[in-house]
Protein backbone atom coordinates (compact mmCIF):
# COMPACT_ATOMS: atom_id res chain seq x y z
CA UNK A 1 0.00 0.00 0.00
CA UNK A 2 3.05 2.45 1.10
CA UNK A 3 6.49 2.45 -0.03
CA UNK A 4 7.72 5.41 1.98
CA UNK A 5 6.40 7.80 5.04
CA UNK A 6 5.82 10.56 3.16
CA UNK A 7 3.07 8.52 1.16
CA UNK A 8 1.68 7.85 4.57
CA UNK A 9 1.36 11.15 5.97
CA UNK A 10 -0.45 12.44 2.34
CA UNK A 11 -2.97 9.53 2.86
CA UNK A 12 -3.69 10.24 6.32
CA UNK A 13 -4.11 14.34 5.28
CA UNK A 14 -6.03 13.41 2.12
CA UNK A 15 -8.31 10.24 3.45
CA UNK A 16 -9.20 11.87 6.98
CA UNK A 17 -7.32 9.61 9.03
CA UNK A 18 -7.95 10.08 12.23
CA UNK A 19 -6.45 7.21 14.48
CA UNK A 20 -2.78 5.31 14.03
CA UNK A 21 -2.56 1.61 15.42
CA UNK A 22 0.65 0.80 16.63
CA UNK A 23 1.04 -3.16 16.25
CA UNK A 24 3.66 -5.58 17.88
CA UNK A 25 4.03 -9.56 18.66
CA UNK A 26 4.93 -10.28 22.53
CA UNK A 27 6.72 -13.49 22.51
CA UNK A 28 4.15 -16.46 22.78
CA UNK A 29 2.76 -14.46 19.56
CA UNK A 30 -0.44 -12.51 20.46
CA UNK A 31 -0.22 -9.37 18.64
CA UNK A 32 -0.87 -6.08 20.64
CA UNK A 33 -1.37 -2.56 20.19
CA UNK A 34 -2.24 0.84 21.08
CA UNK A 35 -3.17 3.45 18.97
CA UNK A 36 -2.84 7.34 18.63
CA UNK A 37 -4.30 10.51 17.15
CA UNK A 38 -3.25 10.85 13.34
CA UNK A 39 -2.85 14.39 13.73
CA UNK A 40 -0.21 14.02 16.10
CA UNK A 41 1.81 11.36 13.50
CA UNK A 42 4.77 13.67 11.66
CA UNK A 43 8.08 12.71 9.94
CA UNK A 44 9.68 11.91 13.22
CA UNK A 45 7.46 9.57 13.83
CA UNK A 46 8.99 7.19 11.38
CA UNK A 47 12.47 7.61 12.38
CA UNK A 48 12.09 7.78 15.97
CA UNK A 49 8.81 5.71 16.61
CA UNK A 50 7.12 5.10 20.06
CA UNK A 51 7.55 3.92 23.41
CA UNK A 52 6.08 1.46 25.48
CA UNK A 53 6.61 -0.19 28.72
CA UNK A 54 8.36 -4.04 27.89
CA UNK A 55 7.59 -4.80 31.62
CA UNK A 56 4.26 -5.42 31.00
CA UNK A 57 4.24 -7.36 27.91
CA UNK A 58 4.95 -11.56 28.33
CA UNK A 59 8.34 -12.39 28.08
CA UNK A 60 10.12 -9.44 27.63
CA UNK A 61 11.68 -6.95 30.30
CA UNK A 62 12.14 -6.32 33.60
CA UNK A 63 10.77 -3.20 35.20
CA UNK A 64 14.81 -1.73 35.59
CA UNK A 65 15.26 -1.77 31.98
CA UNK A 66 11.21 -1.54 31.10
CA UNK A 67 11.16 1.38 28.34
CA UNK A 68 11.34 -0.38 24.67
CA UNK A 69 11.28 1.37 20.83
CA UNK A 70 9.17 0.69 17.90
CA UNK A 71 9.63 1.58 14.91
CA UNK A 72 6.80 1.37 11.79
CA UNK A 73 7.46 -0.86 8.64
CA UNK A 74 5.24 1.25 6.32
CA UNK A 75 4.74 -1.71 3.84
CA UNK A 76 2.01 -3.13 6.03
CA UNK A 77 0.11 -0.63 6.42
CA UNK A 78 -3.96 -1.03 5.98
CA UNK A 79 -7.10 0.88 7.08
CA UNK A 80 -8.89 -1.67 9.76
CA UNK A 81 -12.24 -2.60 8.91
CA UNK A 82 -13.17 -3.03 11.89
CA UNK A 83 -12.74 0.29 13.63
CA UNK A 84 -15.65 2.78 13.48
CA UNK A 85 -13.00 5.93 13.27
CA UNK A 86 -10.89 5.69 10.03
CA UNK A 87 -7.64 3.83 11.65
CA UNK A 88 -4.25 3.16 9.70
CA UNK A 89 -2.97 0.17 11.26
CA UNK A 90 0.97 -0.71 10.86
CA UNK A 91 3.07 -3.12 12.23
CA UNK A 92 6.16 -2.34 14.10
CA UNK A 93 9.60 -3.78 14.75
CA UNK A 94 10.71 -3.54 18.74
CA UNK A 95 14.48 -1.83 19.43
CA UNK A 96 16.29 -1.24 22.70
CA UNK A 97 16.40 1.96 23.28
CA UNK A 98 19.44 2.14 25.09
CA UNK A 99 21.52 0.47 22.13
CA UNK A 100 19.58 0.72 19.21
CA UNK A 101 20.00 -2.20 18.16
CA UNK A 102 17.00 -4.97 17.26
CA UNK A 103 15.54 -6.26 20.35
CA UNK A 104 16.48 -9.73 20.56
CA UNK A 105 13.03 -11.33 21.68
CA UNK A 106 10.97 -9.74 19.05
CA UNK A 107 9.42 -12.10 17.03
CA UNK A 108 9.45 -9.36 13.99
CA UNK A 109 12.78 -9.09 14.78
CA UNK A 110 14.20 -12.34 15.05
CA UNK A 111 12.54 -13.14 11.46
CA UNK A 112 14.19 -10.40 9.68
CA UNK A 113 17.47 -11.67 11.46
CA UNK A 114 17.01 -14.47 9.84
CA UNK A 115 16.22 -13.43 6.50
CA UNK A 116 19.30 -11.32 6.93
CA UNK A 117 21.38 -14.88 7.94
CA UNK A 118 19.70 -16.64 4.74
CA UNK A 119 21.12 -14.25 2.55
CA UNK A 120 24.53 -13.44 3.78
CA UNK A 121 25.84 -17.44 3.42
CA UNK A 122 24.37 -17.53 -0.18
CA UNK A 123 22.63 -20.47 -0.18
CA UNK A 124 19.18 -18.08 -1.48
CA UNK A 125 18.40 -14.80 -1.30
CA UNK A 126 14.71 -15.15 -0.89
CA UNK A 127 12.62 -18.06 0.83
CA UNK A 128 8.97 -17.83 0.61
CA UNK A 129 6.31 -18.95 3.36
CA UNK A 130 2.65 -19.47 3.09
CA UNK A 131 0.86 -20.67 5.90
CA UNK A 132 -2.09 -23.34 5.42
CA UNK A 133 -4.73 -21.24 7.46
CA UNK A 134 -7.35 -23.60 8.89
CA UNK A 135 -9.62 -22.78 11.87
CA UNK A 136 -12.60 -23.74 13.56
CA UNK A 137 -16.21 -21.66 14.01
CA UNK A 138 -17.97 -22.14 17.16
CA UNK A 139 -21.48 -20.97 18.14
CA UNK A 140 -20.69 -21.56 21.75
CA UNK A 141 -17.33 -21.85 23.67
CA UNK A 142 -17.26 -22.32 27.89
CA UNK A 143 -14.33 -23.07 30.07
CA UNK A 144 -13.58 -22.63 33.20
CA UNK A 145 -10.36 -22.96 35.62
CA UNK A 146 -10.86 -22.48 39.01
CA UNK A 147 -10.38 -24.30 43.02
CA UNK A 148 -13.64 -26.48 42.92
CA UNK A 149 -13.15 -28.03 38.95
CA UNK A 150 -12.15 -27.27 35.52
CA UNK A 151 -13.98 -28.18 32.19
CA UNK A 152 -14.27 -26.78 28.24
CA UNK A 153 -17.25 -27.10 26.42
CA UNK A 154 -17.44 -26.38 22.29
CA UNK A 155 -20.54 -26.46 20.24
CA UNK A 156 -21.41 -25.74 16.97
CA UNK A 157 -24.71 -25.57 15.05
CA UNK A 158 -23.27 -28.09 12.49
CA UNK A 159 -22.04 -31.15 14.90
CA UNK A 160 -22.99 -34.26 14.27
CA UNK A 161 -23.85 -34.78 17.96
CA UNK A 162 -26.32 -32.41 17.57
CA UNK A 163 -28.28 -34.39 15.73
CA UNK A 164 -30.87 -35.69 18.40
CA UNK A 165 -31.00 -32.39 20.26
CA UNK A 166 -34.12 -30.85 20.37
CA UNK A 167 -34.59 -27.33 18.36
CA UNK A 168 -37.38 -24.93 18.29
CA UNK A 169 -39.41 -25.58 14.95
CA UNK A 170 -38.14 -28.72 14.24
CA UNK A 171 -34.34 -30.53 14.23
CA UNK A 172 -33.79 -30.04 10.38
CA UNK A 173 -30.82 -32.43 10.49
CA UNK A 174 -28.04 -30.91 8.12
CA UNK A 175 -25.54 -32.05 10.70
CA UNK A 176 -21.74 -32.51 9.22
CA UNK A 177 -20.88 -36.17 9.97
CA UNK A 178 -17.51 -36.41 11.82
CA UNK A 179 -14.78 -36.26 9.69
CA UNK A 180 -17.70 -35.13 6.94
CA UNK A 181 -16.45 -31.92 6.40
CA UNK A 182 -14.59 -32.19 3.21
CA UNK A 183 -16.69 -30.55 1.49
CA UNK A 184 -20.48 -30.71 1.22
CA UNK A 185 -22.32 -28.12 -0.77
CA UNK A 186 -25.02 -26.30 1.67
CA UNK A 187 -27.29 -26.65 3.57
CA UNK A 188 -24.99 -29.63 5.32
CA UNK A 189 -22.00 -26.43 5.18
CA UNK A 190 -23.52 -23.80 6.88
CA UNK A 191 -20.77 -21.66 6.74
CA UNK A 192 -20.72 -20.52 2.87
CA UNK A 193 -21.47 -16.22 3.43
CA UNK A 194 -19.53 -16.28 6.57
CA UNK A 195 -16.60 -17.30 4.75
CA UNK A 196 -17.41 -15.29 1.55
CA UNK A 197 -17.24 -12.17 4.08
CA UNK A 198 -14.05 -13.24 5.68
CA UNK A 199 -12.50 -13.53 2.09
CA UNK A 200 -13.94 -10.38 0.89
CA UNK A 201 -12.37 -8.30 4.93
CA UNK A 202 -8.84 -10.08 3.29
CA UNK A 203 -8.57 -9.29 -0.11
CA UNK A 204 -9.82 -5.41 1.53
CA UNK A 205 -6.68 -5.40 4.02
CA UNK A 206 -4.31 -6.55 1.10
CA UNK A 207 -4.21 -10.65 1.24
CA UNK A 208 -4.75 -12.30 -2.26
CA UNK A 209 -7.57 -15.08 -1.48
CA UNK A 210 -7.03 -17.92 -3.34
CA UNK A 211 -9.46 -20.60 -2.18
CA UNK A 212 -11.91 -21.01 0.65
CA UNK A 213 -13.45 -24.12 1.60
CA UNK A 214 -15.28 -26.36 4.81
CA UNK A 215 -12.10 -28.95 6.09
CA UNK A 216 -12.79 -32.52 7.13
CA UNK A 217 -13.60 -31.26 10.92
CA UNK A 218 -16.92 -31.63 11.70
CA UNK A 219 -17.52 -29.02 14.01
CA UNK A 220 -17.14 -26.23 12.09
CA UNK A 221 -13.87 -26.59 10.59
CA UNK A 222 -12.59 -24.34 7.45
CA UNK A 223 -9.73 -23.28 5.45
CA UNK A 224 -9.04 -20.29 3.48
CA UNK A 225 -5.52 -20.13 1.78
CA UNK A 226 -4.22 -16.93 0.71
CA UNK A 227 -0.78 -16.75 -1.52
CA UNK A 228 2.66 -16.95 -0.44
CA UNK A 229 5.60 -14.07 0.87
CA UNK A 230 9.21 -13.61 2.56
CA UNK A 231 8.68 -14.75 5.65
CA UNK A 232 8.49 -11.25 7.55
CA UNK A 233 5.34 -10.70 4.93
CA UNK A 234 4.26 -13.92 5.68
CA UNK A 235 3.77 -13.65 9.89
CA UNK A 236 2.46 -10.03 9.17
CA UNK A 237 -0.17 -11.39 6.86
CA UNK A 238 -1.23 -14.63 9.71
CA UNK A 239 -1.34 -11.91 12.29
CA UNK A 240 -3.40 -9.80 9.80
CA UNK A 241 -5.15 -13.44 8.54
CA UNK A 242 -6.23 -13.64 12.30
CA UNK A 243 -7.29 -10.98 13.07
CA UNK A 244 -9.67 -10.82 10.50
CA UNK A 245 -11.12 -14.34 10.63
CA UNK A 246 -11.75 -13.22 14.44
CA UNK A 247 -13.33 -10.25 13.75
CA UNK A 248 -15.56 -11.11 10.98
CA UNK A 249 -16.80 -13.95 13.26
CA UNK A 250 -17.36 -11.98 15.74
CA UNK A 251 -19.69 -9.68 13.88
CA UNK A 252 -21.74 -13.26 12.74
CA UNK A 253 -22.10 -13.59 16.80
CA UNK A 254 -19.61 -16.59 16.77
CA UNK A 255 -16.54 -17.89 17.91
CA UNK A 256 -13.27 -18.63 15.43
CA UNK A 257 -10.41 -20.72 17.02
CA UNK A 258 -7.50 -21.55 14.67
CA UNK A 259 -5.01 -24.05 15.40
CA UNK A 260 -2.48 -21.75 14.36
CA UNK A 261 -3.79 -19.37 16.78
CA UNK A 262 -2.49 -19.18 20.83
CA UNK A 263 -5.78 -18.21 22.11
CA UNK A 264 -9.41 -18.39 20.95
CA UNK A 265 -11.72 -14.98 20.76
CA UNK A 266 -14.82 -15.75 22.54
CA UNK A 267 -16.97 -12.32 23.19
CA UNK A 268 -20.43 -12.39 21.95
CA UNK A 269 -21.69 -8.99 20.61
CA UNK A 270 -25.49 -7.59 19.17
CA UNK A 271 -25.74 -8.42 15.85
CA UNK A 272 -29.07 -8.66 13.88
CA UNK A 273 -31.49 -11.06 14.89
CA UNK A 274 -32.05 -14.37 13.25
CA UNK A 275 -34.73 -13.89 10.30
CA UNK A 276 -36.53 -16.53 11.47
CA UNK A 277 -36.88 -15.86 15.21
CA UNK A 278 -37.92 -12.94 16.83
CA UNK A 279 -36.63 -9.54 17.19
CA UNK A 280 -33.46 -9.32 19.45
CA UNK A 281 -32.91 -13.09 19.85
CA UNK A 282 -30.00 -14.81 18.92
CA UNK A 283 -28.17 -13.40 15.39
CA UNK A 284 -27.43 -17.33 14.87
CA UNK A 285 -30.07 -19.15 13.80
CA UNK A 286 -29.70 -22.31 15.73
CA UNK A 287 -33.08 -22.74 15.79
CA UNK A 288 -34.27 -23.47 11.95
CA UNK A 289 -30.75 -23.44 10.75
CA UNK A 290 -30.21 -21.49 7.18
CA UNK A 291 -27.37 -22.57 5.08
CA UNK A 292 -25.43 -19.61 6.22
CA UNK A 293 -25.20 -16.84 9.38
CA UNK A 294 -27.58 -13.65 8.55
CA UNK A 295 -24.89 -10.39 7.32
CA UNK A 296 -23.65 -8.70 10.08
CA UNK A 297 -23.76 -5.15 10.85
CA UNK A 298 -20.86 -2.76 11.34
CA UNK A 299 -20.68 -0.88 14.61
Amino acid sequence: MFTSADEVLKFIKDEDVKFVDIRFTDLPGVQQHFNVPAKTVDADFFVNGQLFDGSSIRGFQGIAESDMQLIPDVTTAFIDPFRVEKTLALNFSIVNPRTGEPYHRDPRGIAERAEAYLASTGIADTAFFAPEAEFYVFDNVQFESSPQGAFYKLDSIEAPWNSGREEAGGNLGNKTPFKGGYFPVAPVDHQADLRDAMCLNLDEVGLEVERSHHEVGAAGQAEINYKFTTLVHAADDLQKFKYVIKNTALEYGTSRCGATASRCSTTRRATPACPTSPAGTSAVCSSTPPPSWPSPTRR
